[in-house]
């Protein structure tokens, strides 16, 4: 038996057997101080702010990540990995900057809110809108984002929870990891989140809190990391049409068990690559997400996320031609003390045309190729298919008793190994078939 079948074989075993999960709130933002009116809770889940200060209501925060990934075969980019893709070489991920008021979970009556973040860094090559900074500091590394710029409403109606409005630009809910540093277990990410996710919509989003079972998303945006536009030469949008997002969560167990199912169904093709077919809105992009959530122990949180995307015509640009890219992902965390927390992550990622998994040799590569330009300097896998699979393991530390400018402070090492499942060579600039990574990175938020 070759030693590729031997990998394939503990990885297929490893993956059945590794659970998943979402790592604690290591940062949560603690509650204003008490004021003759009951103060709101810090909101949960992805829209939580790092630790900061508050101001009239208002939270002030600013976060810090950096780190590096050492490879020793020493390729220009670790491919299948975007935001830790150079190699041997200390990134700024980011510095972001957000001002938020955040709405009342508890709220029996109408509330509003709003978030506004900011990001500098080499994270934002990938995560920028479509027609924001597109031309600002384009071919350098470290470029600048607007993450969020939002309004929030609370509204009591229809419903005994009534309905939560976000209208705006917002970070998208679909999936388990973030663009946010400090609410993931690793500083690498999924092929999921890197390939199989929008990044960020324009547009509105109301969730339903039907019961203390159910919620339920709809929303309708512009499509996958654009704004305004209609195509054509308007780098906003790539193309004129707009795009559904909905599902539902549901919290059982008293909040021990969690399901989050969510869509995003639009057209999301450039026009101008689309020469000898105009009807580009005709042809859609399905993004398929479940996340699902469980407590086992105190210290024990697992996390299953599936995925599957799909485009109409995206192989070769032509119509009819369909591309797939399906991913499982399991995440495990395990609290050792208030300190230190243990994460797993396994993953298995499918790409049946070798379309979606892709590198970029330049820094203005991800905006272009998005925008239908150019996709000159995209790597992709060789072969017609390929399926990747990946191991991480990892640490999050949290120092005690930090001063309190530096209180915020996580460390996560981590070692990794991707392998291609498939007959081809992706990795190490298309040498090896599997690669060996081993990366750190600091984030600080205060």
């Amino acid at each position: 038996m070759t030693i590729s079948k031997l990998w394939q074989g503990a990885w297929l075993a490893t993956a059945a057997t590794v659970a998943t999960t979402m790592v604690p709130a290591f940062a949560q933002t603690p509650a204003p101080a008490a004021t003759t009116e009951a103060a709101p809770a810090a909101p949960a889940a992805a829209d939580a702010p790092p630790a900061g200060y508050w101001v009239n209501g208002i939270h002030l925060s600013a976060q810090i990540d950096g780190g590096i990934t050492g490879n020793f075969a020493a390729p220009k980019n670790d491919f299948g990995n975007l935001f830790s893709d150079k190699p041997n070489t200390v990134l700024l991920n980011q510095v972001l900057l957000t001002a938020t008021k955040p709405l009342d979970p508890k709220a029996t009556g109408f509330d509003w809110g709003f978030k506004l973040q900011g990001l500098y860094g080499s994270d934002a090559r990938y995560t920028h809108f479509l027609g924001e900074f597109d031309r600002t500091l384009q071919n350098d590394r470290n470029q600048i984002d607007l993450v969020e710029a939002n309004i929030l409403f609370h509204l009591p109606v229809l419903f005994d929870g009534g309905i939560d409005i976000k209208a705006g630009q917002y970070s998208t809910p679909l999936g388990f990891e973030t663009i946010d540093p400090s609410t993931n277990p690793f500083y690498s990410h999924s092929y999921i989140f890197n390939f199989g996710l929008p990044f960020k919509h324009t547009g509105i989003l109301t969730t339903s809190h039907v019961s203390g079972l159910l919620d339920v998303y709809l929303g309708i945006d512009t499509g996958v990391n654009t704004s305004f536009g209609t195509g054509g030469s308007d780098p906003g949008d790539n193309n004129g049409a707009v795009a559904f997002l909905g599902g539902v969560n549901l919290t059982m167990m008293d909040g021990g068990l969690t399901v989050l199912a969510l869509t995003h169904i639009g057209p999301e093709n450039a026009s101008r690559a689309w020469a000898f077919n105009k009807n580009v809105n005709g042809y859609y992009r399905y993004l398929n997400d479940v996340v699902v959530t469980y407590k086992a122990t105190d210290a024990l949180t697992l996390v299953t996320e599936l995925n599957w995307i799909r485009d109409d015509a995206a192989v070769g640009t032509a119509p009819g031609k369909t591309a797939n890219a399906f991913g499982v992902a399991q995440y495990a965390a395990y609290t050792l003390s208030d300190t230190m927390t243990l994460n797993g992550r396994a993953e298995i990622y499918r790409d049946d045309h070798n379309l979606f998994v892709s590198a970029y040799a330049t820094n203005s590569g991800p905006d272009l190729a998005q925008q239908g330009i150019s996709a000159l300097g995209v790597t992709a896998a060789p072969g017609g298919s390929t399926t990747f699979g990946a191991l991480t393991l990892g640490v999050t530390y949290k120092p005690a008793d930090l001063p309190a400018p530096i209180s915020g402070l996580l460390v996560r090492p981590e070692i990794r190994y991707d392998q291609a499942l498939t007959n081809n060579k992706p990795y190490n600039g298309g040498k090896d078939s599997g690669s060996f990574t081993v990366a750190s990175d600091v984030v600080l938020t205060f």
